[in-house]
């Protein structure tokens, strides 16, 4: 699943749907990936691998497409947030149940919808920051709101309980590790001529450094979640992926993960994410 990084690709909602789609296959794609889910191995994970992904996948390609139509249309966040819990209804029904992307199906989704009002308007060209003004002067008001009710899911219990920036909070806020580390992290890989592959790597751990990533909170307390930010870091600092023996020590982290449980999904969706707005804003 490729699709070519085109700045006069026409901006429908067909296009910026798909391009969802094709980016949580950027994401799945990539290894090694510490405790995530890849094409070849279930990381930390017991109760999902490719397979689930795929069917996922498959089950959400309509929702992108819906959500950027809804943006075009001009709807309110309760419009929004009703596609998206459809979303996750026949995500869980194609995934018997095991939680695969309801953290892209809010963010993504998101996005989606800002790319769609955006490409209604006219007014500007597709870049990050006109994405995320989009999202933040249509739909900031109700994000922050939002972000005040008392969390129901395991991962915004526990980063509550830690006293951590949740997903909820990273929304009201327009983003901010999205727009300002991931896709300047992945742009700036690509540029000084790294592979995708690599440029995304490096990216996960740039993201892995410094989210507060609700999945990590969940599984390893707020232990676990430093753990995976001091290594992440440390992976950095070293070099990343284009380091001598760079690949071998993100297989060597991976295996860590999986012996520790941990499992950074937050940062899998912003990487997923970083992926798309590069597809969508023409970057290459």
């Amino acid at each position: 699943m490729t699709l070519p990084l085109r700045s006069d690709a026409p901006l429908t909602p067909a296009f910026i749907g798909h391009a969802a789609t094709l980016a949580l296959h950027d994401e799945l794609a990539l290894t090694p990936k510490p405790g995530l889910v890849t094409l070849i191995d279930r990381g930390a994970h017991s109760d999902m691998d490719a397979h689930t992904f795929m069917r996922s996948l498959f089950a959400l390609r309509r929702y992108f497409v819906q959500i950027a139509e809804a943006g075009q249309a001009g709807a309110g966040f309760p419009e929004l947030e009703r596609l998206g819990i459809a979303a996750e209804a026949r995500m869980l029904d194609a995934t018997r149940g095991i939680n695969t992307h309801r953290g892209a199906i809010f963010m993504l989704g998101l996005l989606c919808a800002a790319a769609g009002a955006v490409a209604r308007d006219r007014a500007h060209a597709m870049t990050p920051s006109v994405l995320r003004e989009a999202m933040q002067v249509r739909w900031g008001d109700a994000l922050a709101q939002r972000s005040q009710r008392a969390p129901i899911l395991p991962g915004g219990i526990a980063t509550r309980r830690l006293g951590l920036r949740g997903a909820s909070e990273e929304a009201a806020m327009g983003f901010p590790v999205l727009f300002r580390t991931a896709v300047p992290t992945l742009a700036r890989g690509l540029a000084r001529g790294l592979s995708p592959r690599l440029a995304r790597l490096d990216t996960l751990f740039h993201v892995m450094a410094v989210l507060d990533d609700s999945n990590l909170a969940h599984r390893g307390g707020l232990e676990g979640l430093r753990h995976a930010q001091g290594v992440a870091q440390g992976y950095i600092d070293r070099g990343g992926s284009a380091a001598p023996g760079g690949l071998a020590a993100a297989e060597t982290i991976a295996n860590d993960f999986v012996v520790r449980r941990l499992s950074p999904g937050g940062a899998a969706d912003t990487l997923a994410a970083a992926c798309w707005v590069m597809r969508i804003c023409g970057a290459s």
